[in-house]
């Protein structure tokens, strides 16, 4: 049966690296939406400064799952119930989508009779690095149902105005996924500069600025890893020198958010071959399980990186089916659409036979939690977790 194997000690020092990494005056807060697992959060939560949610059923799970650590309510279309949660349990912070949402949760505050940290959340007009096309998952700088253009944020001010319960602490965004230190730094930097100016402009201070997450996870480099000490360094600068228009720190707080670049290195999805067949003279390896328990590859377009485990054993009295030496070789899942491939076209140095397990790696986030579980109602995988680990794919 298809099993999911994470590595959490690895995951917890990574996690120490990357809070390591970051100056004072950043915080760290993971986005549980890239992998919720209880046991996953449970080796972060000594590392992280709190959690960002995305849903009334994610601040459940995580206030169960880690009691105590601070929780971020963010996503939009959050539901009149999963703002009231968010007022009610009192989360640390929450992040308004829109104006609509604002005049909830002040209706919300006052029916309470508490006070709500809020921060508004931006789609700044901001250059993306390369425009929006150059970037592989762009969320802002653009027509987008994600945070509130520049005018409707100035429409929260006279809102905030009228509710005293509301506590305005700053300004949020994510702009854009997939970037490199240096280009995600510099995109910090015109934010923070940005939100600097729209607050002076409303005579308001802005205390936080939360930058998102949006760094770079290379599936085709599975053993590169997003450079935490240059992203660091340069927040660290921002922070003491403020933006290009100030001398002064720009805000006293910024916060990121990332999810992928956390838990992605530091799970396996490891599964069996039943059958290799061609089709026009190319090579397929059909695996039990497939993109209805890891969703990433189809939903991305790339070819999820693998290691064959060779198995001796055949069962079967019969010439075992098999590639060639360095053939290429699509490997698909048990699902009834073209669209299952978890990597196509791969050369395998001593070919792949059926029977061979195969570990998918960079299975930690976006995986079994986004995928189409139901579909044809094969058996769920199963889940197991290493308390120490090389960082290498389980053998």
């Amino acid at each position: 049966m298809p099993a999911y194997v994470h590595d959490l000690a690895g995951l917890a020092d990574h996690a120490k690296g990357i809070a390591a990494a970051l100056p004072p005056g950043v915080e760290f807060y993971y986005a549980a939406k890239a992998n919720p697992d209880a046991r996953v959060l449970g080796a972060l939560a000594p590392h992280v400064d709190g959690v960002e949610v995305a849903s009334g059923g994610e601040y459940a799970h995580v206030a169960a799952a880690v009691p105590g650590l601070p929780i971020a309510f963010g996503g939009p279309g959050k539901t009149p119930g999963e703002l009231a949660l968010a007022v009610r349990s009192g989360a640390h912070r929450l992040h308004v989508e829109s104006e609509h949402e604002l005049r909830q949760v002040g209706a919300l505050a006052r029916a309470h009779g508490r006070p709500v940290d809020v921060l508004l959340r931006a789609n700044p007009p901001l250059e993306l690095p390369g425009g929006p096309a150059g970037v592989p998952l762009a969320m802002g700088g653009r027509p987008s149902p994600f945070g509130m253009d520049p005018d409707a944020l100035d429409r929260c001010v006279a809102i905030l105005a009228a509710e005293p319960l509301l506590r305005l602490r700053g300004l949020h965004a994510h702009l854009a996924s997939g970037l490199g230190a240096d280009a995600l730094a510099a995109l910090g930097a015109s934010l923070v500069q940005w939100a600097e100016a729209w607050a002076r402009g409303h005579g308001l201070a802005v205390e936080e600025v939360v930058l998102g997450g949006g760094m770079e996870v290379d599936y085709g480099a599975p053993h590169a890893r997003f450079d935490w000490a240059t992203y660091g360094s340069a927040l660290g600068r921002l922070r003491a020198h403020g933006s290009a228009s100030a001398r002064e720190p720009a805000v006293p707080l910024l916060r990121i958010e990332p999810g992928r670049a956390v838990t992605a290195y530091h799970g396996w999805y490891v599964t069996e071959v039943l059958d290799v067949k061609r089709s026009r003279g190319r090579a397929f390896a059909v695996v039990r399980g497939g993109t209805h328990h890891l969703r990433t590859p189809a939903a991305r377009g790339h070819a999820q990186p693998f290691t064959v485990l060779p198995r001796d054993d055949w069962a079967y009295p019969w010439a075992r089916p098999a590639s060639g030496d360095g053939e290429p070789v699509t490997l698909v899942g048990q699902l009834c659409t073209p669209k299952d491939v978890l990597a196509a076209d791969i050369p395998v140095a001593g070919g792949l036979r059926a029977g061979d397990r195969v570990a998918f790696a960079m299975a930690g986030a976006y995986a079994f939690n986004i995928s189409h579980r139901d579909f044809l109602m094969h058996p769920p995988p199963t889940f197991h977790y290493l308390g120490e680990h090389t960082g290498e794919a389980p053998g």
